[in-house]
């Protein structure tokens, strides 16, 4: 499966982005991957390989370029990737001070100038494209797609974080800006994502033009579709592509 590493020029400096590309001459549709907290890394790069040999470029930009594209790697003895909340305090304020610059107005301004870039590529189509995301990046692409909803019309969030919040860039007070399909995995056992989480943002496409589906996990927690996690669900994690790939290749 070839692959890419391309340096994206923004107004606050130079993204590198992984590109993971489909077996053929395309062009293909575009997928972008929005990271979790922890950082851009394999695991990461692997999931875009996955995306592309079903048939999609799929890019996976590193969003904290700004502070240097660290990333946090806190593991169990058997390997297997920590939870956020079993790490030390000292090991979660590092993590969370380091996150903390990160804005969604940050993340919609470099989406705008990566799929500029992504669309000189040969095997890139101009067409419309899709996303999705982890923990934080299942909150980037609620506000990415209904800020480009020129360019996004398949999108999908896993276990998303600060889906409804009191800010005016709250994705469920942006979401009726969001246009074709999107889809939200969700863990029952999430504490990010309480029943009245979702019903208020369940709630928020009522009158808008995309049209949002949820599932909602039982016996899930955070963090289940990333599969070096300690919480990793490969059962409702291959329920969710199932319904992704079928989103994307409707609408793209």
């Amino acid at each position: 499966m070839p692959e890419v590493s391309i340096n994206v020029t923004t107004r606050n400096g130079v993204m590198p982005t992984f590109v993971a590309l489909p077996a053929g001459q395309g062009p293909f549709p575009v997928i972008i991957l929005y990271m979790d907290i922890w950082g851009m890394r394999n695991q990461l790069r692997d999931i875009a390989r996955f995306v592309a040999e079903n048939g999609f470029v799929c890019a996976a930009p590193s969003l904290y370029y700004r502070s240097g594209n660290n990333h946090f790697d806190h593991r169990h003895a058997d390997g297997r990737t920590k939870s956020i909340s079993i790490l030390t305090d000292e090991d979660r304020n590092e993590l969370l001070d380091y996150n903390a610059h990160l804005t969604d107005e940050m993340v919609v301004s470099d989406t705008a100038e990566l799929i500029t870039q992504l669309r000189q590529m040969d095997c890139v189509s101009d067409g419309f494209a899709g996303c999705f995301g982890y923990c934080m990046g299942g909150r980037h692409v609620v506000n990415v797609a209904a800020s480009l909803s020129d360019v996004f019309r398949a999108t999908a969030s896993f276990h998303g974080t600060s889906l409804v919040t009191s800010q005016p860039g709250s994705p469920h007070r942006v979401s009726k800006n969001i246009k074709g399909e999107i889809y939200f995995g969700i863990g029952a056992n999430d504490p990010f994502t309480p029943s009245d989480v979702v019903e208020a943002l369940r709630s928020s496409f009522s009158g808008g033009e995309a049209t949002a589906r949820f599932t909602i996990h039982e016996e899930t927690e955070h963090g289940y579709a990333i599969p070096d996690r300690d919480v990793y669900n490969p059962r409702a994690t291959n329920s969710d592509w199932e319904q992704i790939f079928a989103m994307f290749r409707r609408m793209l």
